[in-house]
């Protein structure tokens, strides 16, 4: 695993990141009450690990794409969106 220190922080690549994320379990489930109602709950997760997946379920994403859905969530918990793959996002 590649990482650097940056003002005793450790950082791993995107793509370490990438890697560690494929191993990852869905905790946090977006459904008919949007991605409003999983706001706190994906912020207090983001406080604990480094990276949470998210899965969009059918209720949630109507006529908006996955991709646009994982965005607006990462903006209102200042997440970065590592990325989207299906209706799953993986956020850091």
């Amino acid at each position: 695993m590649k990482a650097f220190q940056s003002e005793g922080t450790l950082i791993m690549s995107d793509e370490d990141l990438q890697r560690k994320a494929h191993d990852l379990d869905v905790t946090v489930w977006v459904g008919k009450g949007g991605v409003e109602s999983v706001v706190d709950e994906l912020a207090d997760q983001l406080d604990d690990r480094d990276l949470v997946k998210v899965k969009f379920l059918r209720a949630a994403r109507g006529g908006t794409s996955t991709e646009e859905l994982a965005e607006d969530l990462a903006d209102r918990v200042d997440a970065e969106l590592l990325r989207t793959r299906g209706h799953t996002a993986v956020m850091h």
